[in-house]
């Protein structure tokens, strides 16, 4: 009896589970196996890869650019307080490009304030030419302690080669012209009349006028009025580019020279001339004034110089030299040079080095001032230059020997 009804327990909890998948099966019959060969499952389609995109590098600026002096023009571009370095950089070169209006820019000198990176500036530069499709232009970038304008980070100065002759008879590059007083504190009006002074008696020996200065620039140790000096130089010079900045952030003693490039209202005695007007303090490493008629121009980008001994100065020049050789000048043929020294120290060997390499009866038309910073962090100094190529087919140009002008 017990064992009947533990049977019929384990049925009726067994009999479903077999009952039930039989009951569908009969009702869901199987389909017939297929026979082979099996489908094969065809492969998904690789999505083609994107092409992998190579950034091209900035191309580089060329050391020199020749340009022909009588068709020469000169700007100054606006300062900008609005956004960092790279945009005023761009801003800049639009304001430079609406300014020359098609003229060909060989030549780019660019002083730049603040804590950007100076190398900002050549990228910038050689992006925004090769969009342009514009042949690169000379290029010079310098560390300066300030700009007379709250925020402003760079400006450049530019040398445009036009379409037509608009000086006839060449140009007049003018040296710094010195004032300074040892107080750093010292007001810099004085001293900007002071330089001012020297710059017109400059023009005027160069036999040229106010009038036909065609660009100043001014460094001034300090902006205590920087309105109020930019209105003395206009006041002087009232067709003139202008640029005023201050060398360095902190200077030890208050100092103001001015320089300037003028055109000439009448052929000079040689295509190349040197003075040293007897009003103008002579120098020993430098001529006042360089002279030069209708010719061919080098236009050179700095070249920098790396350490502070006297045989790293000279591998400065002599790549210098090669820049020169290289489109047929040389180093007797320079009519201007600029030295950017980070140091008073550095400068005073630049001027024992370059005297090696000028002709110390004919030294060219030169400013050497003390800067803050260039784009290498391993710099010590930059020299660029202006030099007179001779006329096809004749000898090397040289310039005649200093004379005093009148």
């Amino acid at each position: 009896m017990r064992a009947g009804v533990i049977f019929g327990f384990v049925l009726a909890w067994v009999w479903p589970l077999v009952a039930l998948p039989r009951a569908f099966a009969a009702a869901n019959p199987q389909r017939p196996r297929q026979e082979w060969p099996l489908p094969v499952a065809e492969p998904k389609k690789k999505e083609p890869e994107e092409p992998t995109q190579v950034l091209e590098l900035p191309k580089e600026p060329p050391p020199s650019v020749v340009a022909e002096s009588q068709r020469l023009s000169f700007h100054v571009t606006p300062l900008s307080s609005q956004g960092l370095l790279s945009q005023q950089v761009r801003q800049a070169l639009r304001a430079l490009f609406a300014q020359v209006r098609g003229a060909q820019v060989i030549k780019l000198r660019a002083f730049v304030a603040g804590t950007g990176d100076l190398r900002r500036v050549q990228a910038v530069v050689s992006e925004t030419f090769t969009e342009r499709r514009l042949p690169l232009p000379a290029l010079s970038v310098v560390q300066v302690g300030a700009l007379p304008l709250a925020g402003a980070q760079v400006v450049l100065e530019a040398v445009a080669q036009e379409r037509k002759t608009v000086n006839p008879y060449g140009l007049a590059f003018i040296s710094g012209q010195a004032a300074g007083a040892s107080d750093p504190l010292a007001s810099a009006g004085p001293l900007l009349e002071q330089s001012l002074g020297a710059l017109r008696t400059a023009v005027h020996a160069a036999g040229s006028d106010e009038e036909n200065v065609l660009r100043v620039t001014c460094f001034i140790s300090s902006f205590d009025d920087w309105s109020h000096l930019r209105q003395q130089v206009a006041r002087a010079f009232p067709r003139a580019a202008l640029n005023l900045l201050q060398p360095r952030r902190a200077p030890t003693r208050a100092l103001v020279e001015c320089e300037a490039v003028a055109r000439l209202k009448a052929s000079p005695a040689s295509p190349f001339q040197l003075l040293n007007p007897p009003q103008l303090p002579r120098a020993e490493y430098y001529s006042q004034i360089a002279l030069v008629g209708p010719a061919r121009l080098v236009f050179t980008g700095a070249q920098l110089g790396f350490r502070s001994t006297e045989e790293d100065a000279r591998l400065a020049f002599q790549r210098l030299a090669r820049t020169l050789k290289e489109v047929g000048a040389s180093f007797q043929q320079v009519a201007v040079s600029h030295l950017y020294p980070l140091s008073a120290a550095t400068g005073e060997l630049l001027q024992r080095v370059r005297a090696e390499f000028y002709d110390r009866q004919t030294p060219p038309a030169s400013t050497m001032l003390a800067f803050e910073g260039l784009p290498s962090l391993d710099a010590s100094f930059g020299v660029e230059v202006v030099a007179v190529l001779p006329p096809t087919g004749h000898g090397s140009a040289r310039p005649a020997s200093p004379s005093s002008a009148p």
